[in-house]
């Protein structure tokens, strides 16, 4: 079986990649009957060279390729007919900016399997760039903390060689002593962010202590739904029943609110879900969040601070919540906001072999084993027969929009 690497053709350009050339060899070792043909890039975090040197071939050709793998959305015109395809589609929910990508698969009969849809039997993603999310999520906050006290500078982390570089710099950040971080989630994304928690040496306390307790030290909590929504008619609080249906219910993250300096989201919002807080939450006197790195990236949604995603290059901005829009970072009376929707590029190195490994754990051995667990049935949206599966057929008015 011939897998290939494509380039990764997306703008703007994506440094990382599915698998890193070590996890190839790896790969090569452990199934014999396997090839894998990496097409030429000069965008990678890894380099070519480093591909031949871990026996991948190099090749512009990738027709003979059963499986092809990417990262980001394939752009029409490099789509190769009658191939399984590997890659975030972003079309699950019906994003208007891919409904032609669709379109063009099921017109090149492609067999699509999104990773986002690749879960086990209980409904668990199998793979994801969410912890790296997290990790840099997590240190945007700092470095946006840094950039709008003036206190201390933090490296930019894709300026950082890797994550152990960027993670030295964290010895510069200086904080208020009694300073505190709440964090949104429960996730790989809330996961990525407590690590660097952890490498801070930062306390966890419960949500009940931190809105209670006083405390010498910076310490963060970890507000799970239960925590910043209840049930509008006052009766208990069942996680099943918010998933099921949210409309039921509503925030109380204005207690949180006012002990908060850093807000972090890493949950997951369902659009019927209700505002995490909303413009005029933010205007109350009482509401104390001076900073939101906010790694969910719901536009003019849940989180009323986040007016748009910013970039790599320019992470940071605020929000003036008296006149409800958008003021540099800094200015008097504003929350800081840090909205970068693609933070796992930031450490391109470090979030493709993570992702690789779990590619490799979870994924790949579905195809030598005939995928009877039907973890690769469960992820495809399309067929070779150029159809929508059944379990995305919902999908037909978005392809034909």
């Amino acid at each position: 079986m011939k897998f290939g690497i494509i380039r990764e053709g997306k703008t703007p350009p994506d440094k990382r990649v599915p698998l890193t050339p070590q996890q190839c060899k790896a790969l090569k070792a452990k199934y014999p009957e396997m090839e894998i043909l990496v097409q030429p890039s000069d965008v990678r975090a890894f380099k070519d060279k480093e591909y031949e040197a871990e026996g991948s071939t190099i090749a512009e050709d990738l027709s003979d390729c059963e499986v092809l793998l990417g990262v980001k959305e394939v752009p029409l015109d490099m789509l190769i007919p009658n191939k399984t395809y590997m890659f975030f589609s972003h079309t699950y929910k019906k994003q208007p900016y891919n409904s032609k990508l669709l379109k063009t698969i099921l017109e090149k009969k492609i067999r699509l399997i999104d990773y986002e849809m690749l879960t086990n039997e209980f409904g668990i993603r199998l793979l994801g760039f969410g912890r790296f999310a997290g990790i840099v999520g997590a240190y945007n906050a700092f470095r946006a903390w840094g950039e709008m006290t003036h206190d201390y500078s933090l490296k930019p982390a894709h300026e950082c060689a890797d994550r152990r570089e960027m993670e030295s710099e964290l010895i510069k950040v200086k904080l208020p002593s009694k300073a505190k971080i709440a964090i949104t989630g429960g996730g790989r994304v809330a996961s990525g962010a407590q690590e660097i928690f952890s490498a801070m040496h930062l306390k966890q306390v419960t949500p009940k202590k931190y809105l209670n307790d006083d405390f010498n030290g910076v310490v963060f909590t970890q507000l799970e739904v239960s925590d910043y929504y209840e049930r509008k008619d006052g009766r208990e609080f069942k996680n099943a029943d918010f998933y099921k249906d949210p409309t039921g219910f509503k925030s109380v993250f204005r207690h949180y609110a006012r002990t908060t300096d850093i807000y972090i989201p890493c949950h997951f919002w369902s659009n019927k879900a209700p505002f995490v807080f909303t413009r005029e939450d933010a205007r109350s006197p009482e509401f104390k969040i001076r900073l939101v790195s906010d790694i969910s990236c719901d536009i003019d949604g849940p989180v009323a601070s986040t007016l748009r995603p910013s970039t790599i290059a320019e992470p940071f901005y605020a929000y003036d919540p008296h006149g409800e829009k958008e003021v540099p970072l800094g200015t008097l009376g504003s929350i800081g906001v840090s909205a970068v929707d693609n933070l796992p590029c930031e450490l391109p190195k470090d979030a493709s072999e993570d992702f690789g490994n779990e590619l490799i754990k979870n994924v790949i051995p579905h195809f030598f084993s005939g995928d009877k667990e039907g973890v690769l049935d469960r992820a495809s949206e399309t067929t070779l027969d150029g159809k929508l599966t059944p379990k995305f057929a919902y999908l037909e008015d978005y392809v034909n929009s």
